[in-house]
């Protein structure tokens, strides 16, 4: 059976800037098997910053990047989140993407669905030529995401996210002004 094509992929899910009252998503999403791979759940005041921090992102308007609701098509049911900002990375200035989507909407796409979306949105704002993932190489579900959405595999890295705390990474990219290839396929 093959797998959906990125119209019909990209035809379950829609993005929505982050607004004031998405807060509630923000909290669901601190679950701590949500945050597993990046230092566990945060306390309230971090969650607060962090919702601060989307809401100003998501109204700026000078292609720094954007945070984005991710909602179900068939009913706009919210069921989690993806951005794209903007970071430098060994010295060069890009944009870095992530997301979170609640456990009882995994497996079924939408993560990646997701992330063509906001691939398409980094890719309109047309500030930086690289949209860079970094998922922690024992995440496999966020690695595939990356497969699947057309990102080459870079290697391995060492950061720290949240700061202080070591993480072993992949390096995902993407070239911005590359054709689009649409996502992987498999028959």
């Amino acid at each position: 059976m093959a797998e959906k094509t990125q119209a019909d992929t990209t035809a379950v899910v829609r993005i929505e800037p982050w607004s004031e009252g998405d807060f509630a998503l923000l909290q669901a999403a601190n679950a701590p098997e949500l945050m597993e791979h990046l230092g566990g759940p945060e306390t309230d005041e971090k969650l607060a910053e962090r919702h601060k921090r989307y809401v100003a992102l998501s109204a700026d308007r000078t292609g720094a990047g954007c945070m984005y609701r991710v909602e179900l098509n068939d009913g706009g049911e919210a069921v989690g989140s993806i951005g794209f900002w903007e970071t430098t990375w060994q010295g060069e200035q890009a944009y870095e993407t992530g997301w979170s989507i609640l456990p009882g909407f995994q497996g079924r796409g939408i993560a990646t669905a997701a992330t063509l979306a906001v691939v398409a949105e980094a890719r309109a704002a047309g500030k930086h030529r690289w949209l860079l993932a970094f998922p922690s190489v024992n995440n496999a579900p966020s690695n595939g995401v990356c497969r699947k959405a057309g990102f080459s595999l870079l290697g391995e890295c060492d950061f720290e996210y949240p700061p202080g705390r070591p993480m072993r990474g992949n390096h995902w990219r993407l070239d911005l002004r590359a054709p689009e290839a649409g996502p992987e396929q498999k028959d």
